[in-house]
């Protein structure tokens, strides 16, 4: 026999479910354009969407002897990507970027940066540089 499924739960699944592969495959690709403009400034990808206790970091780079944790935001315009980004975000970024760095040779006393890669619609990169401000 088999299994009943209330039609209003059935009829959610489908569409909930390709609005979050749609979310996963654009975030995915706004990480693609934002490893490519950090390559093309000569950043060395360390780790993609590493996760710690404290949540997920997207991109782990190595600039200029400087460890950089990456933040992608993607959205119809910079200004929409921006405000994307709330205040605990940020706590759990930093203590993500803590549990990172006890596993480097620096430790917590290595030099690091926190950036927020932003992407548009059109596919536009906007890279601002110590966004979350010192570390």
């Amino acid at each position: 026999m088999a299994p009943v499924v209330h039609a209003a739960r059935a009829a959610s699944c489908g569409p909930r479910r390709d609005r979050g592969q749609r979310a996963h495959l654009s975030g995915l690709a706004a990480e693609d354009i934002a490893l490519r403009g950090y390559a093309a400034r000569g950043a060395q990808v360390l780790t993609r969407r590493w996760r710690g206790r404290g949540g997920e970091i997207d991109l782990v780079l190595w600039d200029a002897d400087t460890y950089v944790f990456c933040e992608v935001k993607k959205a119809a315009s910079f200004d929409l990507a921006l405000n994307r980004v709330r205040p605990g975000q940020i706590r759990r970024i930093f203590d993500s970027a803590c549990e990172y760095l006890g596993r480097t040779p620096e430790g917590q006393l290595a030099p690091v940066r926190f950036d927020l890669a932003l992407v548009d619609v059109a596919g536009d990169l906007r890279i601002v540089e110590n966004a979350f401000g010192d570390f």
